[in-house]
Order: C-alpha cells, then structure tokens, then sequence
C-alpha cells in the first residue's frame, strides 16, 4: 500500500467556503490546491496534476463551465476527473456541466463536506 496522498484541487472563489472545505479534505487525508478562480485552476494544473477536481461554478475572472471546457480540451488533463460542486441547481446547470465532462454535480447545500470526501473517494475508486 502506498502513502502516496489523493491531490485535489479546490476551485472556490467563497472564503468562508474554501476554508470549511480545505479544512475538512485536509482532515480526510488530502493534499488539496485551492484555486479562486479557473485561471488559476490552469496554472495548478501545469505544477501540481491533480487526481481529481471540485470546481465551482460562479467565479470571477473564468467561471467554472469555461474551465471545465478548457481542461477537457487540453490531452493532458482531459482524463482528470471534475465534479461540480454549485449553489446553482437548475437542471439546465446540472446537464451542461455533465455535458462538458464532469462526472458529477453536487449541489453545496445538500452535500456535507464528509459527503464531498465520499464521493471523491467513490469517483477515484
């Protein structure tokens, strides 16, 4: 068995979000890159290639479609696994995010962070 630790970058443009979240993944064992915005989630990519991705939707400078729809476009990261993990919940947000390539759409409000971990750990599995 390897110690080798799950690299997650956590896209958040929320503060008080980001804090919660780095925190709990942390505990859960995690190296974890957060990212304000999806220009920054680019330059994480070319130093640290994550094993997977949270990534918000509404962020300033590059939201969080473009950059899925960066990355997916890109051969080196295209395979990373993305979940979406939004306040927005509209069905419409939901289809367009798993049309560009996410795996999963999880809504804030009805995921703890414990859940967050669970499915990181289900997707990676």
């Amino acid at each position: 068995m390897t110690d080798k630790k799950i690299k997650v970058i956590l896209a958040e443009d929320d503060k008080f979000i980001s804090k919660a979240y780095l925190g709990g993944l942390q505990r859960a064992g995690f190296e974890v890159f957060h990212a304000s915005d999806g220009n920054h989630v680019m330059e994480i990519l070319k130093e640290n290639k994550p094993d997977i991705i949270l990534m918000d939707v509404i962020m300033t400078d590059k939201n969080g479609f473009e950059t899925i729809e960066e990355i997916k476009l890109n051969e080196e990261y295209k395979d990373i696994p993305i979940i979406v993990l939004s306040n927005l919940g509209q069905e419409t947000d939901i289809e367009k995010g798993k049309q560009l390539g996410a795996v999963d759409y999880l809504i804030k409000a009805n995921f703890s962070v414990a859940e967050v971990v669970k499915k990181i750990n289900e997707h990676l599995d």
